[in-house]
């Protein structure tokens, strides 16, 4: 029991060493979670506390309740749990009983929901396990585990919210969606939710998608495009036909390029634009947005045939997804629209053979597109805490540019303003292709991806890492960010 232990909580930083009567201490009192990794401080081994002997208390409810470094609305919280489930004192009756924990089951999701609002989150889950819940959320691309409750508060917290997004509460045992629209801060502004629930084994997982936290930040000038690049895309985005596509993986911020894109038309550009999209994410004044229905009563492919007949002079496709989707979009930028949509490829380059691979004719795909953006999301660095330090040689190689060695970069530290975490927010890398006389006859002409991305670099068009490299010089994100999201 004298072994020394590391855990990690998914901040980015490595606590320790403590002894294991330390982290039982702690897994008893619900602070160390049973997805917090952990290893022994003579192995570079990491492992979940929860399949470590000696640590099963992670998988039990907590003891007594207890937050960590959580500010003042955690004593809030952990006032709120501890009095969920109670019966009230001096003989009540079972209906006061049942009022008063519905009262508290209300007033704990919306002290969840202020955590998620305040720390920023995308995302917040309620994830059942065996014997407890565990409350996660998603900062900046980071999954982090805040609170573990006992497994008897699952249902009053998921009944609430399945309340709030018009779900059918008795239905537990097929996946459902819902949305709704809660006010939330000092300032009670109106945050949309997204909804999804999902049968597992353990019993219904729910995950709450805040949108639209700063309405203000859907601009094109915000996103983290450079002065070229955003030159490039408002130019190409208000021509009067033509399509412009989106690519990287899912989390990579297509959705809110997309958005962006529509508001700027909008502003600049005034006309009649519909989107297809499933979900619908973000309301924009001004825009017919159509949303696909899960009950096949208004269809993907329906939807796209519609809006042909419905005059639009902008067409925003949330995803194109097979031949069909791909035809009917090439189709209405040949007959005079302009068409925003998106797809999964790795580079900017791979959107042209990935509509070629779905059966679209090279020289329709040459005669309709316009540009093709690749895009990543990182963290950006907190502003009030970062640190500089020299790259060196041996860095600079391994990210291929050797002529940088010796320039200042910034590392994460810690603060309170960015919650020690060493980042605040995220930014965008963008690779913009503009489809040129010589790209469209490499297209005509069947050209693989590697001639294409090699035509790219021929005429200097920036990648995505020469973006990186100029935001990390920049000081706007860290040397780690940078070689994990230029990953290929």
């Amino acid at each position: 029991m004298n072994e020394q232990w590391y855990f990690d909580i998914g901040d980015g930083q490595t606590y320790g060493p403590y002894t294991m009567e330390k982290l039982q201490a702690w897994a008893e009192s619900g602070n160390l979670m049973p997805t917090h990794r952990v290893r022994r401080a003579d192995s570079e081994e990491w492992t979940i506390a929860a399949y470590v002997p000696g640590l099963e208390l992670t998988k039990a409810a907590p003891v007594k309740v207890a937050i960590v470094e959580e500010e003042d609305r955690s004593s809030a919280l952990g006032k709120l749990v501890s009095g969920l489930g109670k019966k009230l004192k001096g003989g009540g009756s079972d209906g006061q009983a049942e009022t008063a924990e519905l009262a508290d089951s209300v007033a704990l999701c919306n002290e969840l929901l202020e955590i998620a609002y305040r720390r920023r989150a995308s995302d917040l889950h309620i994830d059942p396990e065996e014997n407890i819940v565990l409350i996660q959320i998603r900062v900046d691309g980071q999954l982090e585990t805040v609170r573990k409750l006992p497994k008897s508060f699952h249902a009053p917290v998921l009944g609430r919210f399945k309340v709030l997004a018009r779900m059918d509460i008795s239905e537990r045992r097929m996946p459902q969606d819902g949305q709704f629209v809660y006010e939330l801060g000092p300032d009670n502004q109106k945050v949309s939710m997204r909804a999804a629930c999902l049968p597992t084994t353990h019993g219904e997982r729910l995950t709450l998608r805040l949108l639209a936290l700063e309405t203000e930040l859907l601009t094109l000038n915000r996103l983290g495009m450079s002065k070229k690049s955003l030159r490039l895309f408002t130019e190409i985005a208000n021509q009067k036909q033509g399509m412009v596509l989106l690519t990287g993986p899912t989390g990579s911020g297509k959705s809110t390029t997309l958005y962006a894109a529509l508001r700027h038309r909008l502003a600049n550009k005034p006309g009649r634009i519909i989107t297809v999209e499933d979900p619908v994410e973000f309301d924009i004044v001004g825009v017919a947005q159509a949303e696909v229905d899960s009950s096949d009563k208004l269809s993907f492919h329906s939807a796209l045939r519609n809006i042909l007949r419905s005059d639009p002079d902008v067409i925003m496709i949330g995803e194109i997804r097979d031949e069909d989707s791909a035809d009917i979009a090439m189709k209405a930028a040949l007959t005079g629209h302009m068409v925003f949509s998106s797809l999964h490829t790795n580079s900017a380059a791979g959107v042209i053979t990935r509509l070629v691979d779905m059966g679209i004719e090279p020289f329709l795909v040459a005669a309709t597109l316009r540009l093709c953006v690749a895009q990543r999301l990182l963290r950006r660095l907190c502003p009030d805490c970062h640190q500089g330090r020299v790259l060196t040689e041996i860095e600079a190689a391994n990210i291929d540019r050797p002529d940088i060695a010796g320039a200042t970069i910034y590392e994460p530290r810690a603060c309170e303003k960015c919650a020690k975490r060493g980042f605040r927010g995220r930014i965008g890398i963008f690779e913009m292709l503009p489809i040129d006389t010589g790209l469209e006859r490499l297209i005509v002409e069947g050209a693989s991806e590697i001639e294409l991305d090699e035509y790219a670099r021929d005429r200097q068009i920036p990648s995505l890492l020469d973006d990186a490299v100029e935001k990390l010089l920049a000081g706007a994100i860290s040397l780690g960010d940078l070689i994990e999201s230029t990953k290929i």
